[in-house]
């Protein structure tokens, strides 16, 4: 597996695979090819099909040039070796010169074909839970531990950074108001649900509010181009940074500890992304809600100091209750249902912790299993259910 920095990313969105990935493509093509006096760029699949909503043509053209830049949205091919490609052509006196492919596989990261080379390099010698758990076992570590045995220290210091960045788009978001861009017209509400007390408030109603807040703030901030950390996509960017900061304010854990937990978090992010995805337009927002619950979870599970097979338990159990989840953005923009998902995952992650912390033992369904099903059942779903605002929500929903 590689790095957590391939996973924790920090940028602007709307969307890590629409938005960050083909932004990064349109700078490596430009530096390969700076002296062209035209640019094409094809958006396939789910690009083509949300590209619009998600600002794609925006980030390419940013890069390489809005006056020297056409934009094609083909939204007939159907052929396609994943379903988030794009074609960059360089053109010489109307004469092509250049030609690159590139998958943009989700949370920012891109592939590009017949360049392997541009693969970043494999940090883990391991790719399952079970072989951490041995490896933690024989050790006598945590996994927190383990990302430090392979990361090396410095790691630290970026999570740690990673953690500011959220709660300063946590904060910059409880401060905002407005209408998000696009045409839903979408009001921001992270403010108003921060500042709006209930008339009888109890605990558990103040913590289901400010966790939603807290959520609501960062996705909207998402949703308006702002800086998030990927956690594991912009389009799930809220889950994590909701639940931690939560008990952090409420349970008064250090900045270190938060950051162990972002460490552990991490490690399923990257379980999930090396062995099946956290891209929506591959496998539905299970993909991305659900690995960013199942990281939150985890998360909250080493912050609280919970055992292996507790970590284990609370992200099995979080990415169970999502499988099947669908990803149908209405308009393609990260709105509806993205943004209240945040908020809801990251409750849901809340409730894992507290299953966990007593039910463990009876577990009958591994970390690995749950993946693989994960996986499955995301490409089973139907192409109207993978990021294309062509079913669901998306489908049904008429403007008020």
């Amino acid at each position: 597996m590689k790095s957590l920095r391939e996973l924790y990313k920090i940028g602007v969105g709307p969307s890590s695979s629409h938005t960050m990935g083909p932004h990064l493509a349109a700078t490596v093509f430009q530096k390969e090819h700076p002296d062209a006096d035209n640019y094409r760029v094809i958006l396939y699949g789910s690009l083509a099909l949300t590209g619009k909503g998600h600002l794609t043509d925006k980030a390419v053209m940013s890069v390489l040039g809005e006056d020297k830049t056409e934009v094609v949205f083909d939204t007939k091919k159907t052929d396609l070796l994943h379903p988030n490609t794009l074609v960059f052509q360089a053109f010489k006196d109307t004469i092509k010169t250049a030609e690159m492919t590139v998958y943009s596989v989700g949370g920012g990261s891109i592939k590009i074909d017949g360049w392997p080379s541009f693969e970043p390099p494999e940090i883990y010698p391991h790719n399952s839970f079970a072989e951490i758990r041995q490896w933690c076992e024989e050790n006598h570590k945590r996994i927190s531990d383990y990302v430090l045995e392979f990361e090396g220290k410095d790691i630290i210091e970026y999570l740690l950074y990673c953690w500011n960045t959220m709660k300063t788009a946590i904060a910059d978001g409880l401060e905002a108001t407005g209408t998000l861009p696009g045409k839903l017209g979408v009001q921001r509400k992270a403010r108003y649900l921060y500042s709006q007390r209930h008339i009888d408030e109890s605990p558990q109603t103040s913590e289901n509010r400010l966790v939603c807040a807290y959520g609501f703030a960062v996705a909207e901030q998402n949703a308006a181009a702002g800086t998030i950390v990927t956690a594991p996509t912009c389009g799930s960017c809220g889950v994590i940074p909701a639940a931690l900061k939560y008990i952090q304010d409420t349970k008064h854990f250090t900045d270190e500890e938060i950051v162990r937990g972002l460490a552990v978090g991490g490690i399923i992010g990257n379980l999930i992304k090396h062995n099946a995805s956290i891209s929506g337009a591959e496998c539905g927002c299970q993909a991305e809600i659900g690995t960013a619950c199942s990281m939150c979870a985890a998360a909250l599970a080493e912050i609280h100091g919970l055992s292996l097979s507790q970590i284990e338990y609370a992200a099995e159990v979080a990415m169970e209750h999502h499988l099947g989840l669908t990803c149908d953005p209405i308009y393609g923009l990260v709105q509806i249902p993205c943004i209240e998902r945040n908020a809801v995952a990251a409750m849901r992650a809340l409730n894992a912790l507290s299953l966990a912390n007593f039910l463990s033992d009876t577990r009958r369904i591994s970390f690995d299993l749950i993946v693989r099903t994960m996986y499955e059942t995301g490409k089973d779903l139907g192409h109207g259910y993978r990021e294309t605002a062509e079913g669901g929500l998306a489908k049904y929903y008429t403007a008020q």
